[in-house]
């Protein structure tokens, strides 16, 4: 078996229902499994779990997919290893990082997902299939054991990429600057995936896929644009 993932920016695209605009590549991705285990840790707007796994399951019974929220087992861990297919949501990065170390999930996680376990991630849970969170754009509301994640893919990602607003009045830091600021103190490359767009993960093959180019940045480098449906070989 080998990785089989979605790291997407968003659950949500303007003017869309949740995960509509991704139904059709779900559809794909999860062939052949009835039931996919959603980790809601990251609570949106401090949504309780079975609030966001309901979100979930009316989003994915329009597919004819069963969700079961992780938080529902005894045993996070074994509910992991076994699952058909996983799901990911948004919300707080540290808070889902928290979690995940807390029941001991993060590594499970990552032992069935390279051995092919299906799996979606949106923003927050696109975050940790990077090799570290620390490209997040979330406040850290809770403290993390780590900011080591799932290293699914060899970079980290910025999800909701946003480009400067040159008509803005704004004086704060742009989004490449924190990346900039990042790389002033780390090596690993950042991959910013504008709304609507997605890294496919297809065993070492990686390819951005939807709408938007996606932005690249390294270290001592100048940053440039990535098209869609171009392989990612960095």
């Amino acid at each position: 078996m080998s990785k089989n993932l979605i790291i997407a920016s968003t659950s949500t695209i303007h003017g869309s229902a949740y995960l509509e605009y991704l139904l059709p590549t779900l559809e794909k991705l999860y062939t052949g499994v009835d039931e996919i285990l959603f980790i809601p840790y990251a609570r949106p707007g401090g949504i309780t779990h079975d609030a966001y796994t309901a979100i979930a399951q009316q989003a994915f019974s329009k597919i004819n997919k069963k969700i079961i929220g992780i938080h529902t087992y005894k045993d996070a861990a074994e509910a992991v290893k076994v699952a058909q297919g996983i799901f990911t949501g948004g919300g707080n990065t540290f808070v889902l990082v928290n979690q995940l170390y807390k029941n001991k999930v993060m590594q499970p996680l990552r032992e069935v997902l390279l051995n092919g376990t299906p799996y979606l991630g949106t923003s927050a849970g696109s975050n940790i299939c990077g090799l570290t969170m620390q490209t997040t754009n979330d406040m850290p509301i809770s403290y993390p054991p780590s900011f080591k994640t799932l290293g699914m893919v060899p970079f980290n990602i910025n999800p909701h990429y946003l480009d400067p607003d040159t008509n803005s009045t704004h004086m704060g830091e742009t989004r490449e600057t924190r990346i900039k600021e990042y790389h002033a103190y780390n090596t690993v490359p950042v991959i910013g995936i504008r709304e609507g767009s997605w890294i496919r993960v297809e065993g070492k093959k990686i390819t951005l896929e939807g709408t938007l180019s996606a932005r690249v940045f390294e270290q001592d480098k100048t940053p440039y644009e990535l098209s869609t449906n171009t392989l990612l070989t960095l």
